[in-house]
């Protein structure tokens, strides 16, 4: 609760950063219905979400890298057992044309990662790509 004595840096605790948006059964909007939308930043000037539970069935975490140039076409190159086995989600579906990767907070590039928590961050380069694929 927000009381006129509160300080002004706590007024930030009523936002959702962090937060899962589950929607309703009755959601109308078919872009957003049987979803959960992970909140990345929100704010007195909107919000930025991802949506987790939409498996992107036609391309595999390996078809992805090939398709990014990180890893090279027909190559015999093994991912880790953990990398290999990544799914990629839709995330949209506002930016489809844009990939995002929720990770842990322990890889971080400067101007590049959103930290979200204490334990999630996001980054949009390629760079985060290339390090699940080390």
């Amino acid at each position: 609760m927000i009381t006129p004595d509160t300080k002004k840096d706590d007024a930030s605790l009523n936002y959702l950063d962090g937060q899962l948006l589950i929607a309703m059964p009755g959601m109308q909007d078919s872009r957003f219905a049987r979803t959960v939308v992970f909140l990345c930043a929100h704010s007195a000037d909107g919000a930025m979400g991802i949506m987790v539970n939409q498996p992107a069935a036609e391309i595999t975490f390996r078809d992805l890298l090939v398709q990014l140039d990180i890893l090279p076409k027909g190559s015999e190159i093994r991912l880790p057992k953990k990398a290999d086995g990544m799914r990629v989600y839709r995330g949209g579906p506002v930016e489809t044309g844009r990939g995002f990767v929720l990770h842990s907070a322990d890889y971080f590039i400067e101007s590049s990662t959103l930290p979200i928590d204490d334990h999630v961050n996001l980054t949009a380069t390629l760079d985060i790509l290339k390090a699940i694929a080390e």
